[in-house]
């Protein structure tokens, strides 16, 4: 039996639907709405830092929530929350990508790598890192874990980019103090201790 669909229940099913897009779980939310018996697994094994490591995870929760405060990896940090400014980006797979636009569910099968898996287990800094020291790039420090990531993945992808390439590849991440050009020198930098 169909409930008689009044203005009342319009507006508020149009509401609800803009929060739930809003918020990220639309995908989430609609299942539950189409089938509420179903079941969502919340106990998960994601690939962290080459780790397993098992997590409870909310059907709604973002990966840079489920990281910084489930797993406790507070190098990545969170500023936008809304994909804007790169302060969360995370390698999946060995490509760059925003965890605060993610929904843990959708990469339980990936890859994924922190700031804190870039060092070496006998505690040295990845090639990234050591240029970004070399070269002073960071100032107030807030962005460069998510500058780090990006350049990471760059240099995955291309050992040797020109500094047009670097500053396409680092284009997603702001930073407060304006000290684009010395990240820039940095990935230049890193590339120069990779070769």
């Amino acid at each position: 039996m169909n409930p008689k669909l009044s203005r009342r229940r319009f507006i508020k099913g149009v509401i609800y639907s803009s929060a739930a897009a809003a918020s990220g779980a639309g995908y989430y939310l609609a299942t539950a709405q189409t089938n509420s018996s179903a079941i969502v697994e919340r106990l998960l094994s994601l690939n962290v830092n080459g780790q397993n490591r098992l997590v409870d995870v909310a059907p709604t929760e973002t990966l840079a929530f489920t990281l910084r405060n489930k797993l406790g990896l507070t190098g990545l940090k969170v500023a936008c929350n809304r994909g804007e400014c790169g302060a969360c980006t995370v390698l999946l797979d060995e490509v760059a990508n925003y965890a605060c636009s993610l929904l843990t569910h959708t990469v339980k099968q990936r890859k994924i790598i922190t700031v804190e898996g870039l060092r070496s287990v006998s505690g040295q800094l990845s090639a990234v890192q050591q240029g970004f020291i070399e070269e002073l790039a960071p100032q107030c420090g807030f962005c460069t874990p998510g500058q780090v990531m990006s350049a990471t993945a760059l240099l995955i992808a291309n050992p040797n980019p020109s500094r047009e390439e670097a500053r396409q590849a680092l284009a997603g991440n702001l930073c407060r103090c304006g000290a684009y050009e010395h990240y820039l020198n940095g990935v230049m930098r890193a590339a120069e201790l990779l070769s």
